[in-house]
C-alpha cells in the first residue's frame, strides 16, 4: 500500500507590491518552495507593481510534505535580488480546504529565524546509573540544514536543554550534513529546588545553531520531545524534523502587497491492485459489452455524479486507465457517440464541459504531445534563435527595439509593421508546411480516434449543410469580425491555407483501423520517442582536478523511455548512451560542490554493480526541475533505486557535503526518486488512476442512490429530469428497463462499498500498529 500526494498550485497575480528600484517600480518574480526546496520560478514581470503571471504547476509528492511557501522577489541586474515578502502555507492548512484555496493573501516579512530546514537524528533513552536516573541524548547527525554562510554551507553545533541543564556538541565546520556521534548525559534526579519551575522541566529541547566567529550565531532549527514520551518507550530514536521557534508571522496589513493564489491538495491511500480490479472491469464492461441503454452503464453514471470542476481530472484518469487496458479508442468512441447523439444543434458539439470533450482533450495531450513537439520544434527553435523583433499591434510597437533589425538606425512604425508582417508570413508558412506534411508522424491511435469521431458526426448530421461541421468547423468564417483589426494583413494567408488544412484532416482520417494497436500498460510512447531534449553542460569525468569552469562541456541530450543519450550537437553522428534501466538515482547537487548552481547528478550501476555518477548543469532552476522530473519518470519502475545519496562531490579525499573521507560511505541525504512534476508525460499508474475514479464515485454515492434506486413513482417529472435527460418517458415506464437500471446501479454501488471497506480495514490496521516512533518526517 502506498500514499499518493499531489499538490497543485497556480501563481495568478500580485497587487500593490512595494517599489524596490530607484525608478519607483519593481521587477517582480516568484520563487515557490516545498519544504525549503525550490520547485518553481515564475517569469519576471518588468517594471510592474501589479504583475500577472498565471503560471500553474502540479507536484507528485509520494512522501508527503510539510510546508508550501511563495517568495516574491525583485530582480536586479547588478547585485543580489531583493526579497519583497513571502506567504507560507502548512500542509494542515491546505488540507483543511478540501475544495482548494483560491484567494488573495497578504505577503509577510521574511524572518531568518523562521527559515529553517532539515532533520536531525537522535537517540533518547533513560537509564538508571547507581541509583540515579540519567537521560542519554545521542546526537548522531543532521542533514539538509539551511546554508547560513556565504560559502553555501554552515558551521553547525547542537545545544540541548534538559532539567535546567545545558550541554553542547562540538562544532562541525563548513557542512550542511554534520556527523557528531556524541552522547550528552543529563541528571534527571536533581533536587527540586535546583530545578526552575517551568514547562521546560518535562521537555528535552534540542537546538541546532550555526557558529559564527564574528557576531551572533544563526538559528538552524529545533526539536522538542517530552520526557514522558521518552520514558514511555524504551528507545525513542530516528530522524526528527527541525522546526522554527514558532513566532507568529507578522501580518503587515497588506503593506507588502498580496498574491492571488490557487492551491489544491489531493492525498490518497493507494490500495494493492487486486482491490481496484472489479472497478476497472466494471468500467471496461461499458466498452467491451455495451448495452442498448447506454445511459445505464457505469461510465454514464460516473459522468452524471461527477462535478463539473472534477470532470477534467476524471477524464484524464479514464483516458489513462483505458490506454493501459488497450481500450482508449473504444472508450473515446463510446463517450463521443453519447455526446453526438445527445446533440441536436451541430454548432454546439463539444462546446460543454462534458466527459467526451474533456476526454478528447486529455487524450490528445497525453498521446499527441510528442507528435506536437516533433512537428513544431524546428520552427519554434528557429524563431527563438533568430530573436527578430516582430510586432503588429500599434499600441505595443517599441521603436527603440526596432534598431536591432536595421543597421540604418530606428525605423518608422510603418516600416516596423511591414518588416514584422513579412517575418510573420514566413514563420506561419513554415509552421503550416510542417503541420500539413506531418500526417505520417501523427500517432496511429489518434488518427483512428479522429476517424471514428468523423463517422459519428457524419452519421448524426448527414445533411450537406453540415459538411463543414464534419471537418474543420467554422475555420475562417470569423476573420475580420474580431477586435484585433491590426491582424487583418494576415487574413489572406489564413484564407489561402484553409483548403490545405481540409486536405490534411482528410488524410489524417484515411487510416486502416484494423492494423492499429494501442499502447501496452505503463507505456504511453514508443521506446524511440524523444520525451525531452536540449543542450546541457556535462562535467568531464576526468576533470576533478581542473578549474571548475574548464570541467564542463556543452552537450545535446535526448531522453527516451529506454536511453539517455548525448553528443556534441543535434546533428553529430556519434552518441553516448546510458540505458534507463541502469539509473538508480537522479538528484540535485549542492551549489558548493562545484561552485555552480542548478546542478543534478545521475547515478548508474554497471553490470559489475559499480556505481558511476554523471554531473550535469542546467541553465536555470525550472530547466533543472524539468529534467529531474523527466528522468525520474522514465526510471520510476527501475529496481534497486538508491534510498540515499551524497548531494556533494568527492573531492580532495572527502565528500563536500558531509566531509566523510570514505568514498563508499552511505549517502548523507535521502533520495527523491518519485518526486516529479505533473504533466502529459506522467507514466501510467492504474491503481492511482482507479483510486481517483473511486473517490469521485464515493463523493457522488448519495446522488447515485437517489437517482437510480430511491424512487417510487417513475412518472414524477422532477425525478425523471434528475435521473437522465436523454431517457425517454416510454423507457422509464418500462419495468424491465427500470430493473436493468437499478441492477446496474446496484453493481456499481457494491463495488464502491467493497473499496470503502478495504480502505477502512487498512486504516484500522494502521491504527492498531500504532505510531511510528522512529519519527520519520
Amino acid at each position: 500500500m502506498a500514499r499518493n500526494t499531489s499538490l497543485y498550485f497556480r501563481v495568478v497575480e500580485g497587487r500593490n507590491l512595494p517599489a524596490k528600484d530607484v525608478s519607483g517600480s519593481s521587477d517582480p518574480y516568484c520563487i515557490v518552495k516545498v519544504d525549503n526546496e525550490i520547485v518553481a520560478r515564475t517569469a519576471t514581470v518588468w517594471r510592474n507593481l501589479n504583475p500577472f503571471w498565471g503560471e500553474e504547476y502540479t507536484l507528485h509528492l509520494p512522501m508527503g510534505f510539510h510546508n508550501l511557501a511563495f517568495y516574491v522577489m525583485d530582480e536586479d541586474t547588478i547585485g543580489h535580488d531583493d526579497v519583497i515578502g513571502k506567504i507560507s502555507l502548512c500542509r494542515e492548512y491546505i488540507s483543511s480546504h478540501p475544495k482548494g484555496i483560491d484567494s488573495w493573501i497578504n505577503l509577510t516579512r521574511v524572518d531568518p529565524d523562521e527559515e529553517v530546514q532539515g532533520e536531525i537524528y537522535l537517540e533518547l533513552h533513560v537509564v538508571d546509573n547507581q541509583q540515579r536516573r540519567m537521560l542519554h541524548c545521542h546526537v548522531l547527525e543532521a542533514r539538509d540544514l539551511a546554508p547560513r554562510d556565504i560559502s553555501g554551507t554552515s558551521d553547525p553545533f547542537t545545544r540541548v536543554f534538559c532539567n535546567n541543564q545545558t550541554l553542547e556538541t562540538s562544532i562541525i565546520k563548513k557542512t550542511r550534513f554534520p556527523h557528531w556521534d556524541e552522547v550528552l548525559e543529563f541528571d534527571l534526579d536533581l533536587e527540586a529546588d535546583e530545578v526552575s519551575e517551568s514547562s521546560e522541566v518535562s521537555v528535552v529541547s534540542v537546538e541546532v545553531w550555526d557558529w559564527d566567529m564574528v557576531g551572533k550565531n544563526d538559528f538552524l532549527g529545533r526539536v522538542e520531545v517530552s520526557l514522558d514520551t521518552i520514558q514511555k518507550f524504551p528507545a525513542t530514536k530516528g530522524w526528527f524534523r527541525l522546526l522554527p521557534f514558532g513566532n507568529a508571522e507578522e501580518d503587515t496589513g497588506g503593506k507588502l502587497g498580496a498574491l492571488r493564489l490557487t492551491v489544491r491538495l489531493c492525498e490518497d491511500r493507494i490500495l494493492p491492485s487486486m482491490y481496484y480490479q472489479p472497478l476497472v472491469e466494471l468500467l471496461a464492461d461499458s466498452i467491451v459489452s455495451p448495452t442498448e441503454e447506454e445511459s445505464i452503464t457505469p461510465l454514464a453514471m460516473l459522468e452524471e455524479v461527477s462535478s463539473v470542476e472534477s470532470r477534467q481530472e476524471v477524464a484524464m484518469k479514464l483516458v489513462k486507465i483505458f490506454l493501459g487496458q488497450g481500450l482508449a479508442v473504444p472508450f473515446l468512441d463510446y463517450v463521443n457517440m453519447r455526446e453526438v447523439t445527445r446533440t441536436t444543434d451541430p454548432n454546439t458539439l463539444f462546446r460543454s464541459n462534458s466527459l467526451a470533450s474533456k476526454s478528447m482533450e486529455q487524450f490528445m495531450k497525453v498521446v499527441g504531445m510528442p507528435y506536437l513537439h516533433g512537428v513544431l520544434k524546428p520552427v519554434i527553435n528557429q524563431i527563438f534563435e533568430e530573436k527578430r523583433y516582430i510586432e503588429l499591434d500599434p499600441c505595443k510597437i517599441d521603436l527603440n527595439r526596432s534598431r536591432k533589425i536595421s543597421f540604418k538606425g530606428s525605423l518608422s512604425e510603418d516600416q516596423v509593421r511591414e518588416s514584422s508582417l513579412e517575418l510573420l508570413k514566413g514563420y506561419l508558412s513554415d509552421i503550416m508546411d510542417a503541420i500539413i506534411g506531418s500526417v505520417d508522424q501523427c500517432p496511429p491511435v489518434m488518427r483512428v480516434a479522429f476517424k471514428q469521431l468523423h463517422k459519428r458526426v457524419e452519421d448524426q448530421f448527414p445533411e450537406p449543410a453540415n459538411e463543414t461541421v464534419q471537418s474543420i468547423g467554422n475555420l475562417g468564417l470569423q476573420l475580420g469580425h474580431g477586435k484585433e483589426q491590426w491582424m487583418a494583413p494576415l487574413h489572406p494567408f489564413i484564407l489561402q491555407s484553409i483548403s490545405r488544412v481540409r486536405d490534411f484532416l482528410d488524410q489524417l482520417i484515411d487510416v486502416d483501423s484494423e492494423n492499429v494497436s494501442e499502447a501496452q500498460p505503463r507505456t504511453l510512447f514508443h521506446p524511440s520517442v524523444t520525451i525531452k531534449e536540449g543542450y546541457l553542460h556535462k562535467r568531464k569525468a576526468e576533470g576533478m582536478g581542473l578549474v571548475t569552469r574548464f570541467t564542463f562541456r556543452k552537450r545535446y541530450f535526448w531522453l527516451s523511455s529506454e536511453t539517455l543519450s548525448y553528443s556534441k550537437s543535434p546533428d553529430w553522428q556519434v552518441r553516448s548512451s546510458i540505458p534507463i534501466q541502469r539509473i538508480c538515482a537522479v538528484e540535485r547537487v549542492d551549489e558548493n560542490a562545484f561552485q555552480q548552481a542548478h546542478m543534478m547528478q545521475i547515478m548508474t550501476k554497471d553490470n559489475e554493480g559499480q556505481l558511476h555518477t554523471m554531473y550535469i548543469q542546467c541553465k536555470n532552476v525550472n530547466e533543472l526541475n524539468q529534467w529531474l522530473s523527466a528522468i525520474r519518470k522514465a526510471s520510476i519502475y527501475n529496481e534497486r533505486m538508491l534510498p540515499s545519496c551524497h548531494p556533494g562531490a568527492f573531492r580532495n579525499g572527502r565528500w563536500t557535503c558531509c566531509l566523510q573521507s570514505d568514498r563508499a560511505v552511505r549517502g548523507c541525504s535521502r533520495t527523491h526518486s518519485a518526486v516529479t512534476l505533473g504533466d502529459w508525460s506522467d507514466p501510467l499508474d492504474p491503481d492511482a488512476e482507479a483510486q481517483m475514479v473511486y473517490r469521485q464515485l464515493l463523493l457522488g454515492r448519495d446522488k447515485l442512490r437517489k437517482t437510480y434506486l430511491e424512487f417510487s413513482d417513475p412518472g414524477t417529472a422532477p425525478e425523471r429530469e434528475e435521473r437522465s435527460c436523454d431517457i425517454s418517458a416510454k423507457q422509464e415506464r418500462s419495468p424491465s428497463f427500470q430493473d436493468r437500471r437499478m441492477a446496474a446501479a446496484a453493481r456499481l454501488l457494491d463495488v464502491i462499498q467493497d473499496l470503502e471497506r478495504a480502505h477502512q480495514a487498512f486504516e484500522r490496521r494502521e491504527r492498531e500498529e500504532g505510531p511510528n516512533h522512529s519519527h520519520h518526517p
